[in-house]
């Protein structure tokens, strides 16, 4: 790819690209396990069974470490970050919302559209009930 008029120049400038990009996931790979094996190193090891239980406020435990929660739990907690996550999508149209025009205001609306059906779709799936069982 290299010509008399510039060429080089330009493969040169792909290539600094993509030696950069080599440094920076080298240093991705690296800095992590570095970290860790020296954390490693300078750490404390003095292994005994009492580190390895389950500590409750100072309490010796009882009964299961595990326990089953209710589906329900993980349900309304999943409603809530889909919801949180896609509402803070609002803030940024709504800073800009001068500079954006209609056509944003119409998708704002689209999304804001799909949003609803998916908490009637909720609301309809009796996810949203709360049953003491």
């Amino acid at each position: 790819m290299q010509t008399r008029n510039g060429g080089g120049y330009i493969h040169m400038m792909y290539t600094n690209n993509y030696v950069i990009v080599a440094i920076f996931l080298g240093l991705g790979i690296f800095l992590p396990i570095a970290a860790l094996t020296i954390g490693k190193w300078l750490r404390p090891s003095k292994p005994i069974d009492e580190k390895y239980t389950t500590y409750e406020s100072g309490n010796e435990p009882v009964g299961e470490g595990q326990i089953r929660f209710n589906i329900r739990y993980y349900l309304y907690a999943l409603m809530f970050v889909i919801f949180d996550v896609e509402t803070v999508f609002l803030y940024p149209w709504a800073v800009a919302f001068n500079q954006l025009g209609l056509f944003a205001l119409i998708e704002m609306c689209i999304f804001v559209a799909l949003l609803a059906i998916g908490l009637i779709y909720a609301w309809k799936k009796k996810v949203l009930r709360w049953t003491s069982v």
